[in-house]
């Protein structure tokens, strides 16, 4: 019987730089940044494929990152295994309800979950989102409207409200 934890991984371009795609038997497990705050341990990595092409979930995980970046796609129907605690998994679940083009504060999040107190657990859990994009983490701001932390920095961040319009695009500045 194959372990359905058994781990690999595959190295893609993006608009962001180098992203790192885990997978499992079950689903896609892991979206790393290179600059990620809380990069995985090696063992959260499994084997390095050769390339992405060498494994189903990772070649269709990087094919629907491509068109979510061309803006041709706004949801994402690959599988996904992320492994945390239950609270954080509650947490990601919610993250996975936010749409496309719409952002949710923390406290708003927290309310979903049944406890405006969880505010900041909500916070933490975001953070420790493992399948950033896939799993929305992006789409959560401050109460006040202020872009706050994000595992992938807050420039990525950014990007990712900017290309769903979530923020307006930058005013270009003539000279």
């Amino acid at each position: 019987m194959v372990n359905d934890r058994t781990l690999r991984h595959a190295i893609i371009d993006s608009p962001l730089g180098a992203l790192r795609l885990v997978a499992s038997a079950r689903g896609i497990s892991g979206i790393f940044m290179d600059n990620h705050s809380h990069p995985p341990a090696p063992e959260v990595l499994g084997e390095l494929l050769g390339s992405p092409a060498d494994d189903p979930l990772i070649t269709q995980c990087a094919s629907e990152l491509a068109e979510y970046f061309a803006s041709e796609r706004q949801t994402f129907t690959v599988a996904t295994d992320a492994v945390g605690t239950e609270f954080q998994e509650r947490v990601w679940a919610q993250l996975a309800t936010i749409p496309y083009g719409q952002s949710a504060t923390y406290g708003e999040l927290a309310l979903a979950l049944g406890d405006e107190k969880l505010t900041r657990a909500v916070g933490t859990a975001n953070g420790r989102n493992p399948i950033s994009i896939v799993v929305p983490c992006h789409r959560v701001i401050g109460a006040d409207g202020s872009l706050t932390g994000y595992a992938g920095g807050l420039k990525n961040k950014e990007f990712l409200l900017r290309l769903e319009g979530i923020l307006p695009a930058p005013e270009a500045t003539l000279f």
